[in-house]
């Protein structure tokens, strides 16, 4: 297992195109890795999905003029945003038959999730909150009320990646950017759903979430920087992927 931390070499280091090129790298060169880091800026990032809708360009449009950068990821699910007060989790592990495990994968690294958020004083809970942006029966919300995690994952052939994303601040402003963008995309949103870490912790911060994070998933492991291959791979499909 490598723990990979810090950006992309002369990029941000929040492009989602990094995520599948970490899978596809990982896998070819049999590597398992987690990677943990918070945003360099705020991001506006879409499922698939939400590219074929025909309000994808005002969609864009709204969030840009917040201040939010466009992106598509390699998971999916619907659209997301986050500001450099949010926390990113990215696993890649090796296992045949990849696609018959996933339910149990979000239960599991859910409950992993969740076990966390309680140790840190937060009544964090397994399941998805109504109006939620990016709704899944695996997010994990805070008192059944705020969303605080979205997780996804994306198989390839014998590997697996898992991502998490914590909001761990700036709820607000998260909320005034997905509230016209839900609406331009004309799927269901109630910015009242969008909740942070912070909000239910008063006092915790991105930073000491980050630690917490890497306790949970990466204790004992040396970080190291994104590999140059992985980076440049990213770069490609990042070529093809922004709108």
């Amino acid at each position: 297992m490598r723990l990979l931390t810090g950006a992309l070499p002369q990029e941000p280091g929040d492009d989602p195109a990094l995520e599948l090129a970490l899978a596809h790298a990982m896998v070819r060169d049999g590597n398992d890795a987690v990677r943990v880091y918070r945003p360099s800026r705020p991001m506006l990032v879409f499922g698939r999905r939400d590219t074929r809708l025909p309000g994808f360009a005002a969609a864009v449009d709204a969030g840009r003029v917040r201040g939010f950068a466009p992106a598509v990821r390699a998971t999916g699910g619907r659209a997301v945003a986050y500001t450099e007060q949010a926390v990113v989790l990215d696993l890649v592990h090796h296992e045949p038959d990849a696609v018959a495990r996933q339910e149990a994968r979000f239960l599991r690294i859910g409950g992993q999730l969740v076990d966390l958020l309680r140790q840190l004083g937060v009544d964090a809970r397994l399941g998805d909150v109504p109006g939620e942006y990016c709704p899944g029966a695996h997010s994990v919300n805070a008192r059944g009320t705020a969303k605080l995690v979205g997780t996804a994952q994306r198989v390839v052939r014998d590997a697996w990646l898992f991502s998490a994303l914590v909001q761990v601040d700036d709820a607000e402003r998260v909320a005034e950017c997905l509230d016209p963008v839900y609406r331009a995309l004309e799927q269901p949103f109630d910015p009242r759903s969008v909740g942070a870490v912070a909000d239910e912790a008063p006092g915790l911060t991105a930073v000491a979430v980050e630690q917490a994070v890497l306790g949970s998933f990466a204790a004992g492991l040396a970080p190291e920087p994104v590999p140059e291959a992985v980076a440049t791979l990213a770069r490609t499909l990042l070529e093809h992927h922004l709108p």
